[in-house]
């Protein structure tokens, strides 16, 4: 499979380091599809605060993917969550430490969670 990052320089905005317009997967032989993913714990239980649930999430991605033999270097698409926009760089900067600084078609949305105690979801499209 081959991953080309597509960023015109002309004729749409420019973007920032943390993600790209677009990805081109070439030759792709499987793509997995995954649920938005919460900062849940092995009961169901959200961690306290913004930290917990994202440190959670990537856990969480990380077993998900690892059972279908897939890595975080698999995902070629990630769509977040917030319950406030006052989230965006926690998020961000951890979604760049998951993925080791490799920037992905990315966006964040800001939406009223089911639970209160849900801060953040992150949904994710990988493929090999």
């Amino acid at each position: 499979m081959e991953m080309i990052a597509r960023n015109p320089a002309n004729g749409v905005y420019p973007t920032s380091p943390d993600y790209i317009h677009a990805l081109e997967v070439r030759h792709p032989s499987r793509l997995l599809f995954v649920s938005g993913t919460m900062g849940l714990d092995h009961e169901g239980m959200a961690a306290a605060d913004l930290e917990g649930q994202l440190e959670l999430i990537w856990s969480n991605l990380r077993a998900i993917l690892t059972s279908a033999d897939m890595t975080v270097d698999n995902i070629v698409r990630l769509t977040s969550y917030l319950s406030n926009g006052a989230f965006m760089e926690a998020n961000q900067n951890a979604r760049l430490r998951a993925l080791n600084g490799r920037a992905v078609p990315t966006t964040a949305i800001i939406v009223e969670t089911l639970r209160d105690d849900w801060l953040v979801e992150i949904e994710i499209i990988a493929a090999d």
